[in-house]
Parts: structure tokens; C-alpha cells; sequence
């Protein structure tokens, strides 16, 4: 579908969520009981100007902002977790890391990658140029090798990944974060099979899920913060999921365990302020292929 597709850039489409994606963990980072640290979030918002402003800073979010400062913190949790299933998969001897629609996630320079570990981030081809001018400015040097593989997950981004000297006879941990609300079943389908196909035994993965991805964002919290920064959810998210990737996973012989947001919220002692939205209703998913 390479005629067809759309190559989205920074400040539309998918460019503008991973963008606001990058606000939340800069905004975190600059709490003072913030979980992460991403010290090159902001700069990818000040350097894509977007048309509506974005905030970088907890300081920056009104007092009577009621999604912003709630979806800050969620995707705080979201990036600690995900941090934390990394240190578990290296600590378990894992050396090949697959970051799939990687938009601006900077682990391989932020966190701390044993020795002999590979990176591979795969995007739209204009996500990662713009993500590299940026880290390239900044003087960024990643923590581990790291390998771009520039192709839209509706392609044949299998055969790019090999391309780019993946190696499917080594265990991987793989990671699909904020990514499945995009997809229907079917696709959702594909995509795990084609991890299954790629892994050996005692590979990881790590998903975000929510198991009605279309009420996410019928949720007027959630159209009205997508509305200000001009995020046409309608256009990204028509459809939405049923399946339920756990029990799909489980069925092919990985072994999973499932935690709610609020557990997340729980575990690292960050409450979500109280405000109920449909953005509160995502899984986080862990598997391993047994060996």
C-alpha cells in the first residue's frame, strides 16, 4: 500500500501524538518526584514549533487543566513500567531490543544498556529523521548500539528489520507502547504473529492495550485535549480493537501477566488525581516465550 499511505511529519497525524507523547515525559522530568528522566523531550517540542502550544514543564499546566496534568502522569507511568521491563529483560540476558513505532522514545540514550546490547527503532522514515536532528543538535550519544529501520508497520517492515541486521535466532525483547490503539484486529493479529515468528525462546514482550480503544477517545476528556492540540482521533483511531493480545499470546505459548493502570499507580506511590476518564482503562502487558 506504499502508493496509498500517508508519511506523516512531526506536526500532524501521528507526528503531533508522538510530539505530545515527548511533552508528558519532559513534563514529568521536570517534577520534583518525577519517575523519568528524559532530558531530550522538550527540545523535540521546541524544535517542531508545533501550531498549538504543548507543555514542557508541570509549571506550564493551568490550575484548571483537567487532562494535560492527569495525562502527564499516566504517561509517566506508562514509560517507568516499560523502563522497568527493559532492566528485566537485560537483566535476564536479553541483548536485542525491538521498539516498534518508536516515535520519539529516547531509551537507547537514557537508560543504562549492558554491554553488547542493540536497539532497533522502527517509524515512519520522516519521525525518525526529524527524532535524529534533534539528538544529533543536542550532541546525543546513544547507550547502546542502535539501529534505525525507517518503514511504515503496514509495510513489509519484517524484512527492513532483517535488513538492518536483526537476528531472529537470538531472544529479543520487544516493546509496542501506545501503539495498538492504531490498529484493528486483524492487524493486532499480524503484528503478533510476526513477533512470535521473529523470537526465540526466552524473548520478551511488553504492550499497552486497551481493551475498547475506540471509547478512549470518544471520551470528551480526552476529544477536548486532542482537540487543543490538534489531533484528529476520529482519522487515527477509526475502529478501534477487541482482541485481547494476552490471551492471544498465551495461546501460542508465551506466558503473560497483566497490570492495570491504577496497579502501576499503585506500585510506584504516583496517584492519578483522582480524575475518571476512559484514558485510565489501559492494560500493560508482559509475556516471555518459554525456553
Amino acid at each position: 500500500m506504499t502508493g496509498e499511505q500517508q508519511d506523516w511529519d512531526i506536526v500532524s497525524g501521528v507526528g503531533i501524538t508522538a510530539l505530545s507523547v515527548a511533552a508528558a515525559r519532559a513534563v514529568d522530568t521536570s517534577r520534583a518526584d518525577g519517575l523519568i528522566r528524559d532530558p531530550f523531550a522538550a527540545a523535540f517540542v521546541e524544535a517542531a514549533s508545533p501550531p498549538r502550544p504543548i507543555p514542557t514543564r508541570a509549571d506550564d499546566i493551568p490550575a484548571d487543566d483537567h487532562t494535560w496534568g492527569p495525562l502527564s502522569r499516566l504517561l509517566a507511568l506508562r514509560s517507568k513500567f516499560f523502563d522497568d521491563y527493559f532492566f528485566s529483560a537485560t537483566a535476564a540476558g536479553l541483548r536485542q531490543v525491538v521498539i516498534l513505532a518508536a516515535g520519539l522514545d529516547c531509551r537507547a540514550f537514557r537508560l543504562d544498556w549492558p554491554s553488547g546490547t542493540t536497539v532497533y527503532e522502527i517509524d515512519q522514515p520522516r519521525v525518525l529523521e526529524f527524532k535524529d536532528q534533534v539528538l544529533a543538535g543536542l550532541g546525543a550519544r546513544p547507550a547502546s548500539a542502535r539501529r534505525l529501520v525507517p518503514v511504515d508497520l503496514r509495510d513489509d517492515w519484517v524484512t527492513a528489520l532483517r535488513g538492518a541486521g536483526f537476528d531472529s535466532a537470538r531472544p529479543t525483547a520487544w516493546l509496542a507502547e501506545g501503539l495498538l490503539p492504531y490498529l484493528p484486529d486483524e492487524a493486532i493479529t499480524r503484528l503478533i504473529d510476526a513477533i512470535h515468528e521473529l523470537s526465540g525462546p526466552g524473548s520478551t514482550v511488553g504492550i499497552e492495550h486497551f481493551d475498547n480503544a475506540q471509547a478512549v477517545f470518544d471520551d470528551p476528556k480526552v476529544a477536548e485535549g486532542a482537540d487543543d492540540r490538534g489531533i484528529d482521533t476520529g482519522a487515527l483511531f477509526a475502529g478501534g480493537s477487541k482482541k485481547s493480545p494476552d490471551e492471544y499470546l498465551s495461546s501460542l505459548g508465551w506466558r503473560t501477566t497483566t497490570e492495570s493502570i491504577f496497579e502501576l499507580s499503585d506500585r510506584y506511590e504516583r496517584p492519578l488525581g483522582g480524575v475518571e476518564s476512559q484514558l485510565f482503562g489501559g492494560r500493560y502487558i508482559t509475556g516471555t516465550l518459554g525456553r
